[in-house]
């Protein structure tokens, strides 16, 4: 390709994700289902004037990487002490119920391989946190008693939903999870809970002593881009996928981290504050990639429509994500049952983190072009009716008294 016809292509796909974006909004939808509708319709699907080239999914690597970036940075731990036992028990329950569901399935049903059902199952615990604060905040009920349960509960599902994908993704290149491989796993993650902090630590204290001494802006964004490009490439050297990487650089950053067993170092909060300010344009240039590559990998000329596979397949293991997350909140111990219901709606939308499993799966080699649409169907429907049928539940019973305390 040349260089000038890759610049406008380029342009092209930003444009549109920007473009599908605001529309998106504006009819009250997530804005990553205008990206992905955004790469459906430059893509092969319909248009065809995209296809996901070498230089699109090496920029939409990036943006995957700096997307989970930003999850860890804004990973509330805190949120997840406060509401303790809640969170723990409506994550856990909207984590392996859906994850047990999608594989069963997946495998007992469909006969899918077990590798295939296992991503399948680990596609559906995935919970947006993005999206479910978005829908929160438009109901006025991000500070409600059940808003903490749910944010609480999402930072757990997304710390475990990134641990279960490293290890899908360990199964899946070697073939067996063997205990020198999960052993191995399980090292990098616990040496950098307790690295990481340090890490965050030192550059703060670098970054705040040259930037009184140099006169040349966006020292803070080019350090900690190449902190999260190293943090991806130890990821990957170790087996895990380069995501965990991002992930594991944007947690050390947050201004909310906490090291294990009350052991905590002193946070320079204004750093902290720094990165998120600076980070987030970077962000959002590059994430609207990913999500629209996501739209060009689907040709969806491939897919035989007119087969009941398709859509029994969709439509069932999109019933067992939505029961599944609600047969979490239903979890909670002596709540109310609208309660438990504003607990499990909440959690049902997989949106960027339900993208990211699917699209691993594909790229692995492991879904196959029908299954992969499949799943990109259910992860459309979780996300995009999730925050019509919550506000529909507030409009009816937010006047209730089990729905009045506000935490």
């Amino acid at each position: 390709m040349e260089t000038s016809q890759f610049f406008i292509q380029l342009a092209g796909l930003l444009l549109a994700a920007r473009l599908a974006a605001e529309l998106a909004n504006r009819f009250g939808a997530p804005s990553v289902i205008g990206e992905l509708t955004a790469g459906i319709l430059l893509g092969p699907s319909v248009l065809g004037w995209l296809e996901p080239t070498e230089l699109i999914h090496m920029l939409a690597e990036i943006g995957v990487i700096l997307l989970l970036f930003e999850v860890g940075l804004e990973t509330d731990l805190g949120k997840m002490a406060k509401s303790s036992s809640r969170s723990l028990v409506a994550a856990l329950g909207g984590f392996i119920v859906p994850f047990l569901f999608g594989f069963a399935i997946s495998r007992y049903f469909f006969g899918h391989e077990t590798l295939v059902a296992l991503f399948i199952g680990g596609t559906l615990t995935a919970t947006s946190i993005g999206v479910t604060v978005r829908i929160l905040r438009d109901v006025h009920r991000q500070n409600s008693r059940e808003g903490q349960i749910v944010l609480g509960a999402a930072v757990i599902d997304d710390i475990l939903g990134v641990l279960l994908l490293a290890l899908l993704y360990e199964f899946a290149r070697t073939g067996d999870l063997s205990a020198t491989n999960i052993g191995k796993l399980a090292l990098f993650i616990g040496v950098f809970f307790v690295l990481a902090p340090i890490v965050a630590k030192g550059i703060s204290f670098l970054l705040s002593h040259y930037n009184r001494v140099t006169e040349m802006p966006g020292l803070v964004a080019t350090l900690i881009v190449s902190l999260v490009l190293a943090f991806a490439w130890l990821a990957h050297a170790i087996g895990a996928p380069e995501l965990l990487g991002g992930f594991a650089a944007g947690l050390a950053l947050s201004r909310r981290f906490f090291l294990p067993f009350g052991a905590a170092l002193a946070r320079d909060q204004n750093f902290a504050e720094e990165v998120e300010r600076d980070m987030k344009p970077i962000i959002q240039l590059f994430t609207p990639i990913f999500f629209v590559s996501v739209g060009l990998s689907l040709d969806l000329r491939e897919i035989d429509w007119g087969s009941t596979f398709i859509w029994l397949f969709s439509l069932s293991v999109a019933v067992v994500a939505i029961a599944g997350k609600i047969a979490g909140g239903f979890l909670l111990l002596r709540e109310h049952w609208l309660m438990k219901s504003a607990v499990g709606m909440a959690m049902v939308p997989r949106g960027e983190v339900g993208l990211i499993f699917a699209e691993l799966g594909r790229s692995a080699g492991i879904f196959d072009s029908t299954v992969y649409a499949g799943m990109v169907l259910v992860i459309a429907y979780t996300t995009l009716f999730s925050p019509f049928w919550i506000k529909i539940f507030y409009r009816l019973y937010q006047h209730r008294p089990e729905l009045r305390d506000s935490g």
